[in-house]
């Protein structure tokens, strides 16, 4: 069993004209790779219509009723994160909601604002409510501020976590670019922060890093947008692990943070 934490899906409403088949090919590769679930989110519009880390309310909306029609269309094999900018809290209630009711797992946040703002409380004490995992965008050390985005790095999404211990949030993209040693060193003493370890970076000594700082036990298989990336991390992996602490890679991780049922072979 091989569980993607980290998908995400295109729609016609976004800047690539190929987005169908953008989205076939990433369902093709996952069964070359041997992926059993693909768990994933749609950031808006992808910047058509808004900024892809600060969607409008009406991009938000759209995001989700398009991820759970993949769903709906998936349904062996794509499950599904309910996108939410904090900014609205109203609609981050009802989105959420709506989420509850069409079969979504978790909560995707973006960097539509910094990760220990109080803005977020809301967020995780629904994602409580729901036995929901929050996946949080993150910048592997932020130096300095990006326009049309609020990026947050460790630090900042521990001090959420640290609020909430009850609830299981996820380091977006350890290898997504930036000093990742800055985000394991942040990470390393907060329990309820796990690792993705998605993203195009496959620096040596990465992964050795990750197990050292969090252990096997706390760390989470994605892709991303690179899913090559992601079979070279896996196969590595298979060298540095013990067949049992690959499981819990590979899928036992997810398993237990997403709501009990969200993968019914396990």
């Amino acid at each position: 069993m091989l569980i993607d934490v980290h998908v995400h899906f295109l729609h016609s409403l976004t800047p690539r004209r190929d987005w169908r088949a953008r989205n076939e090919s990433r369902i093709r590769a996952g069964e070359r790779i041997g992926i059993t679930w693909h768990v994933s989110s749609i950031l808006g519009t992808w910047g058509l219509r808004s900024p892809i880390y600060f969607p409008s309310q009406a991009d938000v909306t759209l995001a989700n009723e398009e991820q759970r029609r993949i769903v709906s269309e998936h349904p062996h094999l794509v499950r599904g994160y309910v996108l939410v900018n904090p900014n609205y809290p109203g609609q981050v209630t009802s989105e959420i909601a709506r989420g509850v009711a069409g079969g979504m797992i978790g909560i995707k946040l973006a960097a539509s604002r910094r990760a220990d703002d109080s803005l977020l409380d809301g967020v995780a004490d629904l994602a409580a409510e729901h036995h929901f995992p929050v996946l949080q965008h993150i910048w592997q050390h932020r130096r300095r501020d990006m326009p049309g985005q609020e990026a947050s790095d460790a630090i900042e999404l521990c001090r959420l976590a640290r609020r909430h211990p009850g609830v299981s949030f996820i380091l977006a993209h350890i290898g997504g670019g930036g000093d990742w040693l800055h985000s394991l060193r942040a990470v390393r003493h907060v329990p309820n922060v796990l690792v993705d370890l998605s993203g195009s970076g496959v620096d040596g000594g990465m992964l050795e890093a990750c197990v050292a700082a969090v252990g096997p036990e706390r760390l989470l298989w994605g892709t991303d947008l690179t899913m090559d990336t992601g079979l070279a991390k896996l196969r590595y992996l298979a060298h540095l692990l013990s067949p049992a602490e690959l499981d819990l890679v590979r899928h036992g991780n997810a398993v237990r943070i997403f709501p009990a049922g969200s993968f019914p072979e396990a």
